[in-house]
């Protein structure tokens, strides 16, 4: 059973953001915006389901930012906000989520515990703000000028997620429909339910700006932690036409021997990927006992490695893969297998390194016999 659904808005032009691409679609870090807001909602473990309203013009920027994330379909937005978070509450009606919560696509840095307290306050209140105590003074201007000192006793801002119980944010969406108001709680104020005040954070702030980003850019570098790992295999050549290197078939007078396609480089890229994660190797995910990946490509392999950095709230900040042998060239392939390996891994090809070397003829790659290869990942992971 769905009891709490998150309902992320990202269908807005953020015309004060400039640049060429709506701000949730900017880039923050490896990952968008968007896709830094989703994987906080999507890490929750009170959150049962999470979607997204989009603008029906950034159909292909909403797919590529959120590529293998556990989303419910998206829904089109309407011509304000409180058309798109009526169209999207409405989305939900077969689900019947008895709480909802109601999130700004730029708005990446809302924490476990803010949503923790915006939740449990639906348990005794029908609407919840997170929200931060206004600490400056205030002032009213007029053409210029000072007018007045306004009491900052009582005043908060307001954040998101607002939290509200389904069935009254529904109702008091399609009852206030085709009204301009700044934020969800107003629809609640004005049908006479109660809002309860939780603690909001400065560092759940709304990104606006260029310079907001910039300052998303150092949160993310200062509350993040970096890990980096290695992983190393070898497979002997045998019998073949050709030998599978970085996802890429590359003809040879020899294969290489494995249970599945024996892509060495994609195995120690694999166990490299689950060790920045403590994620144990690629034996444990994918034993060479289990029929199943018998000749089974191993591009599924380090894309099971990268969903699982994804799922912890990691995000792959480079790779690196040296391959040992005397021949195949590499060279000529190099360029492909950084191609494939940043598809696989949906990271941008500047994250992905392919090299090659030999052994001077010495050893077992030099006289031939195998491939071997060895692989650095860093991660940068939430903390």
């Amino acid at each position: 059973m769905v009891k709490t659904v998150a309902l992320v808005v990202a269908a807005g032009r953020g015309r004060r953001f400039g640049g060429d691409l709506p701000k949730q679609y900017a880039k923050l870090g490896a990952r968008t915006v968007l896709r830094h807001t989703l994987m906080r909602l999507i890490s929750h473990p009170a959150v049962d389901a999470v979607g997204c309203v989009i603008h029906p013009d950034d159909r292909d920027l909403y797919e590529d930012a959120v590529q293998g994330l556990p989303l419910l379909a998206p829904v089109n937005g309407g011509a304000t906000r409180q058309d798109s978070v009526r169209l999207g509450l409405q989305s939900l009606c077969d689900a019947k989520p008895d709480k909802v919560l109601i999130h700004d696509a730029a708005r990446p840095f809302a924490s476990a515990a803010l949503i923790d307290g915006v939740i449990a306050a639906l348990d005794t209140q029908p609407g919840a703000l997170p929200c931060v105590v206004v600490a400056d003074t205030l002032k009213r201007g007029r053409d210029g000028l000072i007018e007045d000192t306004v009491p900052r006793e009582g005043l908060y801002r307001a954040q998101t997620p607002q939290g509200f119980r389904f069935e009254d944010i529904l109702k008091a969406h399609e009852q206030f429909a085709g009204q301009e108001l700044t934020d969800d709680t107003q629809l609640l104020e004005r049908i006479g339910l109660d809002i309860a005040l939780t603690p909001g954070a400065e560092d759940n702030f709304k990104i606006t700006t260029q310079e907001d980003l910039m300052r998303a850019e150092r949160l993310l570098a200062a509350h993040g932690e970096t890990r980096t790992a290695q992983g190393f295999d070898v497979h002997r050549l045998g019998d073949g036409t050709f030998v599978t290197l970085c996802g890429i078939e590359i003809p040879h007078s020899q294969g290489l021997v494995g249970h599945s396609d024996a892509d060495v480089a994609l195995h120690a890229l694999t166990d490299a990927l689950l060790g920045t994660v403590g994620a144990g190797d690629i034996g444990q995910h994918f034993p060479p006992s289990d029929a199943q990946w018998k000749g089974a490509s191993s591009d599924q392999f380090a894309s099971h490695a990268a969903r699982l950095i994804r799922e912890r709230g990691g995000e792959i900040v480079n790779v690196d893969i040296t391959l040992i042998c005397e021949a195949p060239k590499i060279g000529p392939h190099r360029t492909a297998m950084v191609t494939k390996v940043a598809d696989i891994l949906n990271v941008d090809e500047d994250r992905v390194s392919v090299k090659a070397t030999t052994t001077e003829g010495l050893g077992f790659t030099g006289r031939g016999e195998g491939i071997a290869a060895q692989a650095l990942a860093s991660v940068r992971l939430a903390v």
